[in-house]
């Protein structure tokens, strides 16, 4: 199951698996074209960021500029998913028009990015996640697994027949028990110790 998502990932499909909170949808994240299917199958705007997963903050620590000091300190007490949004992220602009998106394994894919270019980055609290992001040697795209606008879903069965009929490869359904079935708490760091809670 693990080397089934990876390899999905790896040719650029998007998966469906359940996240250490709630179902989500991923890909590679430094692969523009299958962050663009996401944003396709959820009917939703690419100008809007998406939250990524990582095994760990030295892997982070490859696709932002500095890691603000604030940021290891929350990871360290952090006891629930957390999302920490970070400042400079490590990416290609966005393609002028007609131009096909520049991508290779060490920038994170323009459309993950905010306008700002802060990126929102988890390091998830279930050992699938971990591994997954571990195998790949990269981030992973996790957004909620449901149309835009409409309820994320905590359990498989909430998931819409147009998502699960849309997506390359389907994890499990039995190890969502380790998830929580509830959003991450996300808080925006800069690099001079500011913290804005944006959703606790």
């Amino acid at each position: 199951m693990l080397d089934e998502a990876v390899q999905a990932m790896r040719e650029g499909k998007v998966i469906l698996y359940p996240t250490d909170t709630i179902w989500g949808l991923g890909c590679d994240a430094t692969n523009p074209e299958a962050v663009k299917r996401i944003y396709e199958i959820k009917h939703r705007d690419d100008s809007k960021s998406l939250v990524l997963l990582a095994c760990d903050l030295d892997q982070i620590a490859k696709y932002v500029k500095e890691i603000p000091s604030m940021a290891i300190d929350l990871v360290e007490v952090n006891d629930k998913p957390m999302t920490l949004i970070y400042p400079g992220a490590i990416t290609y602009p966005a393609p002028e028009e007609g131009q096909a998106p520049k991508a290779d394994r060490y920038h994170l894919a323009y459309n993950t990015v905010a306008s700002d270019g802060t990126v929102g980055i988890r390091i998830p609290m279930m050992d699938f996640c971990v591994k997954m992001a571990q195998k790949l040697s990269r981030p992973i795209v996790s957004t909620s697994a449901n149309i835009s606008g409409e309820p994320s879903p905590r359990k498989f069965k909430d998931i819409p027949e147009e998502i699960t009929s849309a997506v390359d490869y389907i994890v499990d359904p039995r190890i969502e028990a380790q998830s929580t079935g509830e959003a991450s708490q996300i808080i925006k760091i800069g690099l001079d110790g500011e913290v804005k809670i944006i959703r606790g």
